[in-house]
């Protein structure tokens, strides 16, 4: 696999990691938890997987369509966070 395709699956898979502390404060996501040691394996091993770009492209489009679903729950938690926070 060439270094841009391990860079963008890695990028893709980093992304998502970073929404765990977020995700955890979600009721449905305690479920998506369940999957980021899946997900943490395999960026452990993402340079040993022979991937091709239309794998790069699917993963990357489900890493945006993941994000785009998530961008209402996560704003409506950051908008009671920020409204708790500024109650106290």
């Amino acid at each position: 696999m060439s270094l841009h395709l391990m860079f963008r699956i890695t990028n893709c898979l980093q992304t998502i990691l970073e929404l765990e502390p977020q995700l955890e404060r979600l009721e449905l996501g305690k479920d998506l938890l369940k999957e980021f040691e899946q997900l943490k394996s395999f960026l452990s091993k993402v340079n040993h997987i022979d991937l091709h770009e239309d794998d790069v492209a699917r993963i990357e489009s489900a890493t945006a369509s993941f994000l785009d679903e998530l961008r209402g729950p996560l704003t409506a938690i950051d908008r009671t966070g920020s409204q708790a926070r500024f109650l106290q």
